[in-house]
């Protein structure tokens, strides 16, 4: 069974914790393609070894962390800028993966819109495999710069559940200590998705195609609040991208 992760920044597989492990112990091929370009090789080298640290005490092989984005100029905060290019460089590695059975990617959720385009660029390079996604953070209904973390939209479907034992939760919870240069990050993120997770548990959910040509969620989403991006420029970024009815465009 191989897997293709297609993620935004490195520390954004620490919210799909529950299910790596339990792909890890399904003895599945997981490999993990990061998108976001960084404008400090020093600060790109840092995260990516952090991100292969964390994936190591999983069971998940250094050489299987990828950067695909490096050097493509698709900046953090920019990725939606360089849809076609990065199409091509993740095109390029998921054939050298050879058939790949599933992806996962971050939501489709108006959290923050680098994960959202990660999203729409799994649709786009899925090739009929299905595709599924988890949730980082999202804020519907919240004002300012408030927000829910590991909350699945109900926008997006029915959550499957992950169990985990004790001890896989406290290693989980503790997990974070590996993401040193994020640490002001996680000071805001880690209490509320481990409050979400405490109350809900873990669960992910399937990503339809089509969902992508959606608005995340009514009303204004994470990333206008928070970092003045509309929704209108995102879904532009994609429909320029990949024209209705062009190879790998979203069905309508």
């Amino acid at each position: 069974m191989a897997i293709a992760y297609i993620l935004a920044h490195f520390d954004d597989e620490y919210f799909a914790t529950p299910l790596i492990r339990r792909l890890v112990d399904m003895q599945a091929e997981q490999k993990f393609l990061y998108l976001a370009d960084y404008a400090s090789p020093a600060h790109s080298a840092r995260r990516m070894a952090e991100t292969r640290a964390y994936l190591a005490d999983l069971g998940v092989p250094p050489e299987n962390v990828i950067h695909v984005g490096a050097g493509s100029g698709a900046l953090d905060g920019a990725v939606h800028r360089h849809l076609p290019r990065l199409r091509d460089l993740l095109a390029g590695e998921l054939a050298r993966m050879g058939e790949v059975d599933r992806l996962i990617v971050t939501a489709w959720e108006g959290g923050h819109m680098d994960h959202d385009v990660c999203a729409a660029l799994a649709v786009a390079v899925s090739d009929g495999a299905p595709v599924e996604q988890f949730s980082l953070y999202n804020g519907p209904r919240l004002p300012g710069r408030l927000f829910r973390a590991g909350a699945p939209l109900a926008e997006n479907g029915p959550p499957i559940r992950v169990r985990l034992s004790l001890p896989a939760w406290l290693a989980f919870a503790a997990g974070v200590r590996r993401f040193p240069s994020q640490t002001r990050t996680w000071l805001g993120l880690w209490p509320a998705m481990f409050a979400t997770h405490l109350a809900r548990g873990f669960g992910y959910q399937s990503l339809r195609p089509a969902r992508v040509t959606e608005r995340p969620h009514a009303g204004p989403l994470l990333y206008e609040r928070m970092y003045g991006v509309p929704y209108a420029e995102i879904a532009e970024a994609i429909r320029t991208a990949w024209p209705a009815g062009s190879p790998g465009s979203p069905p309508a």
